[in-house]
């Protein structure tokens, strides 16, 4: 194999089961997030480098990371590349982080890639510290990589850019989507500061790509003339028509019928607009090579989990109900949100629309209730059902009682009247009040993709997703 020369090969680990396998790994938690890359260097030192082995794209931005993925991917296996993706965070198994076209990494396999890595993660962490489950995960999702010789990796960054483990790999492109308030304890109290964090993913010989406004932009434009790479700087495609599965988009002479997009909502606009830009940054670097009929239609028919995701579910009472997940988890995901779902409203089920929430403490719950407060009647002159629950069991998720407070308080500050949450103790019993009511009118889960993994969970009996039981 092209390098791996690093003594932590497979084979040479302690052999683990998943469930042990997946236990090392998510005990890891307990380090925290730690920003930096000394620790992943030196485990990929280790193992050999094997994300020397593979080029591809490296996507930064506070929204849209996940869509850019899903519309490139889907072209490239269009045409007929073998993907490495590692989209995150996962919503029913821990197995979705790392996939190669729409094939997860097996259980088993996943087990030998934790035992093969754990002993170079030890002498890794004799000399610069533990490594983080998100540090110690790249560097799995690298090894697998470079194993199955995939044609190129579109890797996603966790958390800005200059500190990220993923930032360890040049992959020869760099995708900035956007630049918005996020993560404002880690990465600065300014739009600019937020920019330059993400901006250093573009390394000198890459090629860039942006569709970032404003402050953010003025850094990533100097951190690319500085470095002398050619940036493409790309607005949101104009819109032809929007339809309950998609977009189509206008999107030049190569496309004279229009893109079709089947992502959900305007804001994919802007996404497709990155996407496309980046497909052509691969073709430029010499990685891959992608035709407009291929692009056509691996965007139309591109899926991406739990954003923006409709599933029909028929109840009880015979009555088939349309369950839309998004996980709207930050301000502008919120609000993005809520302008698709008004704009979509004409075209889903009559009725009262159910608003499911959950949301984590650590977040600006205020901003993402606001940004969702336009739901409240939408369409609809029944008014609109809220029910309140916990994400999970963790003391980080906000109570369904406070929740319920804290979402009164942000309807009334957006000049909304506040119809009384519903509060209900976990998410299986707050989609069983769901669907009982709301008289076959659209449900819709947002708030945090922790909520929307657990519901599509209850929803979807995928085997893909089924992860073997404990022994």
């Amino acid at each position: 194999m092209r390098l791996l020369r690093g003594r932590g090969l497979p084979g040479r680990g302690t052999t683990l089961t998943y469930r042990e396998a997946l236990a090392s790994i998510q005990g890891r938690r307990r380090f925290g997030v730690k920003l930096g890359l000394a620790r992943i260097r030196g485990l990929l030192h280790e193992l050999g480098h094997p994300e020397r082995t593979f080029r591809g794209a490296l996507v930064a931005g506070t929204n849209g990371k996940g869509s850019v993925l899903a519309l490139v991917g889907a072209a490239l296996e269009e045409a007929g590349y073998r993907v490495g993706r590692t989209p995150k965070p996962h919503l029913v198994t821990y197995r979705e982080r790392l996939a190669i076209g729409e094939r997860l990494v097996e259980p088993d396999e996943f087990a030998r890639l934790v035992a093969a890595t754990l002993p170079a993660a030890e002498r890794v962490a004799r000399r610069h510290g533990e490594l983080s489950e998100f540090e110690f995960l790249t560097a799995v999702a690298f090894l697998w990589f470079a194993q199955e010789r995939v044609d190129l990796a579109l890797v996603e960054v966790g958390l800005g850019g200059r500190l990220d483990a993923t930032n360890a790999w040049d992959g020869g492109v760099a995708a900035i989507t956007n630049v918005d308030w996020d993560h404002m304890d880690r990465l600065g109290s300014t739009l600019a500061a937020i920019g330059q964090e993400k901006a250093a993913i573009i390394k000198r010989g890459d090629l860039a790509v942006t569709g970032a406004t404003g402050p953010g932009l003025r850094v990533i434009r100097d951190r690319a003339r500085r470095l002398e790479v050619p940036l493409t700087e790309v607005a949101p495609l104009p819109i032809e028509a929007v339809h309950r599965d998609g977009l189509v988009v206008a999107a030049g002479e190569r496309f004279p019928e229009g893109l079709r997009v089947g992502l959900r909502g305007r804001h994919q606009a802007a996404n497709a607009a990155v996407a496309l830009a980046l497909l052509d940054a691969l073709g430029a670097a010499g990685i891959a090579s992608v035709e407009a009929g291929e692009i056509d239609s691996g965007f139309a028919a591109a899926v991406w989990p739990g954003r923006l995701e409709r599933i029909v579910r028929v109840g009880a009472d015979g009555i088939a109900r349309e369950i839309w997940l998004d996980g709207a988890h930050n301000a502008a995901g919120a609000a993005a949100l809520a302008e698709a779902l008004v704009e979509l409203r004409p075209l889903m089920a009559p009725g009262p629309l159910t608003l499911v929430l959950g949301i984590m403490e650590d977040k600006d719950v205020a901003a993402v209730l606001r940004g969702l407060a336009p739901l409240i009647g939408a369409g609809s002159d029944e008014g609109t059902r809220i029910i309140t629950t916990r994400v999970v069991d963790s003391p980080r998720a906000m109570s369904p009682r406070r929740l319920a407070e804290e979402w009164r308080e942000a309807a009334m500050a957006a000049g909304m009247p506040a119809p009384d949450a519903i509060p209900r103790p976990n998410p299986p019993s707050a989609l069983q009040e769901a669907l009982g009511g709301g008289q076959g009118g659209p449900i819709v889960v947002a708030g945090s993709l922790y909520l929307v993994g657990a519901m599509r969970a209850l929803l979807i009996d995928d085997p893909t997703l089924r992860d073997p039981e404990a022994a």
